[in-house]
Protein backbone atom coordinates (compact mmCIF):
# COMPACT_ATOMS: atom_id res chain seq x y z
CA UNK A 1 0.00 0.00 0.00
CA UNK A 2 1.58 3.32 -0.95
CA UNK A 3 1.28 6.40 1.05
CA UNK A 4 -0.70 9.50 -0.83
CA UNK A 5 1.41 11.87 -2.07
CA UNK A 6 0.81 15.66 -0.96
CA UNK A 7 1.65 17.69 -3.62
CA UNK A 8 0.86 21.72 -3.29
CA UNK A 9 -2.86 21.46 -5.07
CA UNK A 10 -3.50 19.59 -1.77
CA UNK A 11 -3.56 15.98 -0.32
CA UNK A 12 -3.89 13.31 -2.87
CA UNK A 13 -4.02 15.45 -5.80
CA UNK A 14 -2.64 15.10 -9.38
CA UNK A 15 -2.62 17.45 -12.00
CA UNK A 16 -1.14 18.41 -15.37
CA UNK A 17 0.96 15.88 -17.08
CA UNK A 18 0.89 12.96 -14.42
CA UNK A 19 -2.69 12.61 -13.95
CA UNK A 20 -2.92 11.89 -17.96
CA UNK A 21 -0.97 9.10 -16.98
CA UNK A 22 -3.57 7.52 -14.53
CA UNK A 23 -6.41 5.02 -16.29
CA UNK A 24 -8.65 7.73 -14.93
CA UNK A 25 -8.98 11.21 -13.88
CA UNK A 26 -11.50 12.28 -11.70
CA UNK A 27 -12.25 16.30 -10.28
CA UNK A 28 -11.94 15.97 -6.79
CA UNK A 29 -14.05 18.90 -5.32
CA UNK A 30 -13.70 18.88 -0.95
CA UNK A 31 -16.37 21.59 -0.52
CA UNK A 32 -16.43 23.99 2.90
CA UNK A 33 -15.99 22.44 6.62
CA UNK A 34 -14.87 19.42 6.89
CA UNK A 35 -14.97 18.99 3.34
CA UNK A 36 -11.73 19.00 3.23
CA UNK A 37 -10.25 16.44 5.84
CA UNK A 38 -12.72 14.32 4.50
CA UNK A 39 -11.86 14.53 1.07
CA UNK A 40 -8.08 13.73 2.40
CA UNK A 41 -9.14 10.36 3.92
CA UNK A 42 -11.85 9.18 0.85
CA UNK A 43 -8.43 9.51 -0.93
CA UNK A 44 -6.67 7.79 0.87
CA UNK A 45 -8.90 5.01 0.88
CA UNK A 46 -9.88 5.13 -2.57
CA UNK A 47 -5.98 4.70 -3.26
CA UNK A 48 -6.16 1.64 -1.47
CA UNK A 49 -8.19 -0.44 -3.67
CA UNK A 50 -4.81 -0.36 -5.93
CA UNK A 51 -7.33 1.74 -8.67
CA UNK A 52 -5.29 3.94 -10.86
CA UNK A 53 -7.15 6.94 -10.07
CA UNK A 54 -6.17 10.95 -10.76
CA UNK A 55 -7.45 13.53 -8.94
CA UNK A 56 -7.80 17.51 -10.10
CA UNK A 57 -8.48 18.94 -6.85
CA UNK A 58 -10.40 22.17 -7.21
CA UNK A 59 -11.33 24.91 -4.69
CA UNK A 60 -14.66 26.01 -4.70
CA UNK A 61 -17.59 27.76 -1.44
CA UNK A 62 -16.00 30.13 1.01
CA UNK A 63 -12.50 29.48 -0.02
CA UNK A 64 -13.28 29.98 -3.76
CA UNK A 65 -15.31 32.94 -3.42
CA UNK A 66 -13.12 34.99 -1.08
CA UNK A 67 -9.99 34.10 -3.91
CA UNK A 68 -12.15 34.71 -7.31
CA UNK A 69 -15.22 35.72 -6.50
CA UNK A 70 -17.10 32.97 -6.94
CA UNK A 71 -18.01 29.94 -5.61
CA UNK A 72 -17.75 27.85 -8.71
CA UNK A 73 -14.52 29.56 -10.48
CA UNK A 74 -14.70 28.55 -14.30
CA UNK A 75 -11.47 26.45 -13.43
CA UNK A 76 -13.46 23.92 -11.52
CA UNK A 77 -16.42 23.75 -14.19
CA UNK A 78 -13.80 23.25 -16.80
CA UNK A 79 -12.09 20.41 -14.46
CA UNK A 80 -15.28 18.46 -14.73
CA UNK A 81 -15.85 19.35 -18.69
CA UNK A 82 -12.52 17.91 -19.15
CA UNK A 83 -12.25 14.49 -17.02
CA UNK A 84 -16.77 13.95 -16.80
CA UNK A 85 -16.72 12.64 -13.63
CA UNK A 86 -16.74 14.53 -10.30
CA UNK A 87 -16.37 13.63 -6.56
CA UNK A 88 -17.83 16.59 -4.85
CA UNK A 89 -18.12 17.43 -0.87
CA UNK A 90 -20.93 19.33 0.07
CA UNK A 91 -20.76 23.35 -0.42
CA UNK A 92 -22.06 25.66 1.84
CA UNK A 93 -25.11 27.46 0.86
CA UNK A 94 -25.88 30.82 2.77
CA UNK A 95 -29.60 30.84 4.35
CA UNK A 96 -32.07 33.82 3.47
CA UNK A 97 -29.25 35.88 1.98
CA UNK A 98 -26.38 35.64 -0.06
CA UNK A 99 -25.39 34.16 -3.17
CA UNK A 100 -27.31 30.98 -4.97
CA UNK A 101 -27.06 27.90 -3.60
CA UNK A 102 -23.41 26.80 -5.65
CA UNK A 103 -24.75 23.01 -5.23
CA UNK A 104 -27.81 24.05 -7.13
CA UNK A 105 -25.65 26.34 -9.40
CA UNK A 106 -23.57 23.71 -10.48
CA UNK A 107 -26.38 21.16 -11.84
CA UNK A 108 -27.79 24.18 -13.84
CA UNK A 109 -24.37 25.32 -15.25
CA UNK A 110 -23.85 21.82 -16.65
CA UNK A 111 -27.16 20.43 -17.29
CA UNK A 112 -26.63 18.05 -14.39
CA UNK A 113 -30.44 17.31 -15.39
CA UNK A 114 -31.48 14.24 -13.35
CA UNK A 115 -30.36 13.65 -9.36
CA UNK A 116 -30.08 9.60 -8.75
CA UNK A 117 -30.28 8.52 -5.28
CA UNK A 118 -30.48 4.92 -4.98
CA UNK A 119 -31.33 3.96 -1.81
CA UNK A 120 -30.10 0.69 -0.01
CA UNK A 121 -28.90 -0.99 3.19
CA UNK A 122 -25.63 -1.17 4.09
CA UNK A 123 -24.78 -4.33 6.10
CA UNK A 124 -23.86 -2.93 10.08
CA UNK A 125 -25.11 0.89 9.54
CA UNK A 126 -28.43 0.68 12.00
CA UNK A 127 -31.60 1.65 10.20
CA UNK A 128 -35.41 1.48 10.42
CA UNK A 129 -35.91 -1.04 8.11
CA UNK A 130 -34.18 -4.28 6.35
CA UNK A 131 -33.36 -4.50 2.90
CA UNK A 132 -34.50 -0.93 1.20
CA UNK A 133 -33.83 -1.18 -2.43
CA UNK A 134 -35.34 2.02 -4.33
CA UNK A 135 -34.07 4.66 -6.46
CA UNK A 136 -35.40 8.24 -6.19
CA UNK A 137 -34.98 10.48 -9.75
CA UNK A 138 -35.30 14.00 -9.45
CA UNK A 139 -35.38 16.45 -12.14
CA UNK A 140 -32.76 18.92 -11.07
CA UNK A 141 -32.72 22.13 -13.03
CA UNK A 142 -36.21 23.82 -12.65
CA UNK A 143 -38.97 23.52 -10.36
CA UNK A 144 -39.03 25.98 -7.53
CA UNK A 145 -35.19 25.71 -7.78
CA UNK A 146 -35.10 27.55 -10.44
CA UNK A 147 -34.52 30.55 -7.87
CA UNK A 148 -37.02 33.34 -9.58
CA UNK A 149 -38.10 35.41 -6.80
CA UNK A 150 -39.19 38.84 -6.14
CA UNK A 151 -41.35 40.99 -3.51
CA UNK A 152 -44.15 42.46 -5.38
CA UNK A 153 -45.54 44.87 -2.78
CA UNK A 154 -43.51 45.09 0.74
CA UNK A 155 -44.78 42.24 2.67
CA UNK A 156 -45.29 39.95 -0.44
CA UNK A 157 -43.05 38.15 -1.87
CA UNK A 158 -43.42 35.56 -4.83
CA UNK A 159 -41.69 32.59 -5.47
CA UNK A 160 -42.37 31.07 -9.32
CA UNK A 161 -41.99 27.48 -10.27
CA UNK A 162 -41.22 26.30 -13.39
CA UNK A 163 -42.06 23.37 -15.36
CA UNK A 164 -41.86 22.78 -18.73
CA UNK A 165 -42.29 19.74 -20.98
CA UNK A 166 -39.25 19.42 -22.56
CA UNK A 167 -37.11 19.31 -19.01
CA UNK A 168 -40.31 16.90 -17.52
CA UNK A 169 -40.69 14.64 -20.53
CA UNK A 170 -36.40 14.04 -20.12
CA UNK A 171 -36.43 13.48 -16.60
CA UNK A 172 -39.67 10.63 -17.32
CA UNK A 173 -37.73 9.33 -20.04
CA UNK A 174 -34.55 8.73 -18.12
CA UNK A 175 -36.63 7.12 -15.19
CA UNK A 176 -38.12 4.94 -17.32
CA UNK A 177 -34.50 4.48 -19.74
CA UNK A 178 -32.80 3.31 -16.08
CA UNK A 179 -35.52 1.28 -14.90
CA UNK A 180 -35.24 -0.94 -17.94
CA UNK A 181 -31.49 -0.71 -17.68
CA UNK A 182 -31.05 -1.80 -14.38
CA UNK A 183 -34.06 -4.71 -14.38
CA UNK A 184 -36.03 -2.40 -12.10
CA UNK A 185 -40.40 -3.41 -12.08
CA UNK A 186 -41.96 0.01 -11.34
CA UNK A 187 -42.02 3.59 -12.22
CA UNK A 188 -43.87 5.88 -9.45
CA UNK A 189 -44.50 9.42 -10.72
CA UNK A 190 -45.27 11.65 -7.55
CA UNK A 191 -46.67 14.77 -8.26
CA UNK A 192 -49.31 17.67 -6.14
CA UNK A 193 -51.55 17.75 -9.44
CA UNK A 194 -54.79 17.65 -7.23
CA UNK A 195 -53.30 21.00 -6.63
CA UNK A 196 -51.07 22.73 -9.22
CA UNK A 197 -53.08 21.51 -11.61
CA UNK A 198 -51.09 22.94 -14.41
CA UNK A 199 -47.53 23.13 -13.13
CA UNK A 200 -48.09 19.58 -11.63
CA UNK A 201 -50.65 18.56 -14.21
CA UNK A 202 -47.76 19.00 -17.24
CA UNK A 203 -45.18 16.73 -15.27
CA UNK A 204 -47.95 14.30 -14.86
CA UNK A 205 -49.23 14.00 -18.32
CA UNK A 206 -45.61 14.04 -19.62
CA UNK A 207 -44.65 11.18 -17.77
CA UNK A 208 -47.92 9.37 -18.72
CA UNK A 209 -46.98 10.17 -22.09
CA UNK A 210 -43.38 8.79 -21.72
CA UNK A 211 -44.99 5.34 -19.61
CA UNK A 212 -47.07 4.78 -22.78
CA UNK A 213 -43.50 4.15 -24.79
CA UNK A 214 -42.13 1.35 -21.75
CA UNK A 215 -45.29 -0.96 -21.50
CA UNK A 216 -42.99 -3.67 -19.79
CA UNK A 217 -42.64 -1.35 -16.85
CA UNK A 218 -45.50 -1.04 -14.35
CA UNK A 219 -46.72 2.56 -14.01
CA UNK A 220 -48.22 4.37 -11.23
CA UNK A 221 -49.11 7.98 -9.62
CA UNK A 222 -48.52 8.68 -6.28
CA UNK A 223 -49.38 12.40 -4.83
CA UNK A 224 -46.21 13.51 -2.74
CA UNK A 225 -47.77 13.91 0.46
CA UNK A 226 -49.60 10.29 0.17
CA UNK A 227 -45.82 8.89 -0.93
CA UNK A 228 -44.83 10.20 2.12
CA UNK A 229 -47.07 8.65 4.45
CA UNK A 230 -46.64 5.27 2.21
CA UNK A 231 -42.89 5.06 2.64
CA UNK A 232 -42.63 5.13 6.31
CA UNK A 233 -45.32 2.91 6.53
CA UNK A 234 -44.39 0.51 3.65
CA UNK A 235 -41.18 0.94 1.86
CA UNK A 236 -41.27 -1.81 -0.07
CA UNK A 237 -43.96 -0.76 -2.39
CA UNK A 238 -42.09 1.90 -4.06
CA UNK A 239 -38.75 0.65 -6.51
CA UNK A 240 -38.15 3.75 -8.66
CA UNK A 241 -39.74 7.04 -8.22
CA UNK A 242 -39.74 9.73 -10.40
CA UNK A 243 -40.87 13.75 -9.59
CA UNK A 244 -39.77 17.10 -9.82
CA UNK A 245 -37.18 19.56 -8.23
CA UNK A 246 -38.45 20.17 -4.64
CA UNK A 247 -40.39 16.68 -4.11
CA UNK A 248 -36.91 14.98 -4.93
CA UNK A 249 -34.91 17.28 -2.55
CA UNK A 250 -37.77 15.96 0.28
CA UNK A 251 -38.25 12.84 -0.49
CA UNK A 252 -34.77 11.20 -1.15
CA UNK A 253 -33.98 12.83 2.52
CA UNK A 254 -36.69 11.04 3.71
CA UNK A 255 -35.83 7.59 1.92
CA UNK A 256 -32.28 8.09 3.39
CA UNK A 257 -33.57 8.09 7.05
CA UNK A 258 -34.86 4.67 6.54
CA UNK A 259 -31.41 3.16 5.64
CA UNK A 260 -29.99 4.57 8.68
CA UNK A 261 -29.40 8.77 7.42
CA UNK A 262 -28.11 11.15 4.98
CA UNK A 263 -24.63 9.69 5.00
CA UNK A 264 -25.76 6.30 3.99
CA UNK A 265 -27.19 7.17 0.34
CA UNK A 266 -25.10 9.11 -2.65
CA UNK A 267 -26.12 11.89 -4.76
CA UNK A 268 -25.67 10.91 -7.98
CA UNK A 269 -26.30 13.95 -10.73
CA UNK A 270 -26.27 13.06 -14.27
CA UNK A 271 -25.99 15.45 -17.41
CA UNK A 272 -25.35 14.46 -21.21
CA UNK A 273 -21.50 12.22 -20.76
CA UNK A 274 -21.06 14.00 -17.28
CA UNK A 275 -21.40 12.90 -14.05
CA UNK A 276 -20.86 14.05 -10.43
CA UNK A 277 -21.31 12.05 -7.64
CA UNK A 278 -21.74 13.97 -4.18
CA UNK A 279 -22.14 14.06 -0.09
CA UNK A 280 -25.85 15.01 0.10
CA UNK A 281 -25.37 16.40 3.85
CA UNK A 282 -24.06 19.40 5.91
CA UNK A 283 -20.38 21.16 6.08
CA UNK A 284 -20.72 20.55 10.15
CA UNK A 285 -18.38 23.99 10.56
CA UNK A 286 -18.36 22.87 14.41
CA UNK A 287 -16.86 19.67 13.53
CA UNK A 288 -13.84 21.10 11.03
CA UNK A 289 -10.39 20.41 11.90
CA UNK A 290 -10.61 17.85 14.49
CA UNK A 291 -10.21 15.10 13.07
CA UNK A 292 -14.16 14.11 13.90
CA UNK A 293 -16.22 13.99 11.23
CA UNK A 294 -17.70 10.78 9.36
CA UNK A 295 -16.44 9.58 6.00
CA UNK A 296 -19.63 7.23 4.40
CA UNK A 297 -21.01 11.19 3.25
CA UNK A 298 -18.48 11.16 0.71
CA UNK A 299 -17.30 7.60 0.74
CA UNK A 300 -19.93 5.70 -0.48
CA UNK A 301 -20.39 8.70 -3.52
CA UNK A 302 -17.03 7.20 -3.87
CA UNK A 303 -18.14 3.38 -4.19
CA UNK A 304 -20.55 4.62 -6.54
CA UNK A 305 -17.96 6.67 -8.66
CA UNK A 306 -15.98 3.55 -8.98
CA UNK A 307 -18.76 1.73 -10.15
CA UNK A 308 -19.43 3.72 -13.17
CA UNK A 309 -15.70 3.79 -14.29
CA UNK A 310 -15.48 0.34 -14.84
CA UNK A 311 -13.92 -0.65 -11.33
CA UNK A 312 -16.53 -2.99 -10.37
CA UNK A 313 -14.57 -5.05 -8.35
CA UNK A 314 -12.69 -2.31 -6.39
CA UNK A 315 -16.28 -0.64 -5.46
CA UNK A 316 -17.51 -3.77 -4.27
CA UNK A 317 -14.46 -5.05 -2.42
CA UNK A 318 -14.39 -1.16 -0.80
CA UNK A 319 -18.19 -2.05 0.24
CA UNK A 320 -17.32 -5.14 1.90
CA UNK A 321 -14.37 -3.03 3.70
CA UNK A 322 -17.21 -1.03 4.81
CA UNK A 323 -19.76 -2.77 6.40
CA UNK A 324 -17.01 -5.15 7.85
CA UNK A 325 -15.84 -2.30 9.97
CA UNK A 326 -19.58 -0.77 10.66
CA UNK A 327 -20.48 -4.76 12.00
CA UNK A 328 -17.69 -4.89 13.99
CA UNK A 329 -18.37 -1.79 15.38
CA UNK A 330 -14.66 -0.90 17.06
CA UNK A 331 -13.38 1.98 14.91
CA UNK A 332 -16.48 3.90 14.06
CA UNK A 333 -16.77 7.58 14.49
CA UNK A 334 -19.16 9.60 17.19
CA UNK A 335 -22.11 9.66 15.28
CA UNK A 336 -22.27 6.39 14.14
CA UNK A 337 -21.80 5.23 18.51
CA UNK A 338 -18.04 4.92 18.79
CA UNK A 339 -15.02 7.20 19.87
CA UNK A 340 -12.72 6.87 16.57
CA UNK A 341 -11.45 9.75 14.52
CA UNK A 342 -11.88 10.02 10.81
CA UNK A 343 -8.51 8.73 10.41
CA UNK A 344 -9.15 5.84 12.37
CA UNK A 345 -12.06 5.01 11.04
CA UNK A 346 -10.51 5.61 7.00
CA UNK A 347 -7.65 3.42 8.45
CA UNK A 348 -9.68 0.55 9.62
CA UNK A 349 -11.70 0.42 6.55
CA UNK A 350 -8.38 0.21 4.68
CA UNK A 351 -7.29 -2.76 6.68
CA UNK A 352 -10.48 -4.53 6.33
CA UNK A 353 -10.06 -4.35 2.21
CA UNK A 354 -10.10 -7.68 0.34
CA UNK A 355 -7.10 -8.47 -2.19
CA UNK A 356 -8.19 -7.45 -6.17
CA UNK A 357 -10.43 -10.46 -7.35
CA UNK A 358 -11.50 -11.45 -3.95
CA UNK A 359 -14.71 -9.20 -3.32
Amino acid sequence: MNPIAKPAAGPGATTGPKALEKKHTVTLIPGDGIGEEIADQVVRIVQATGVSLGWDRQLSGHKAQAKTGSALPPALLDSIRTHKVALKGRINTPIGTGYESPNVQLRKILNLYASVRPVKNIAGLRARFDKIDLVVVRENTEDMYSGIEHEVVPGVVESLKIVTEAASTRIARFAFEYAVKYGRRQVACVHKANIMKMSDGLFLTCCRNVAREFPQIAYREVIADSACMQLVLNPYAFDVMVMGNLYGDIISDLCAGLVGGLGAVPGVNVGDGLVVFEAIHGNAPELEGQDLANPLSLLIPAVHMLDHLGESDAAARLMSAVSAVLVEGKALTADLGGTAKLSEMAAAIIAKLPAAGRS
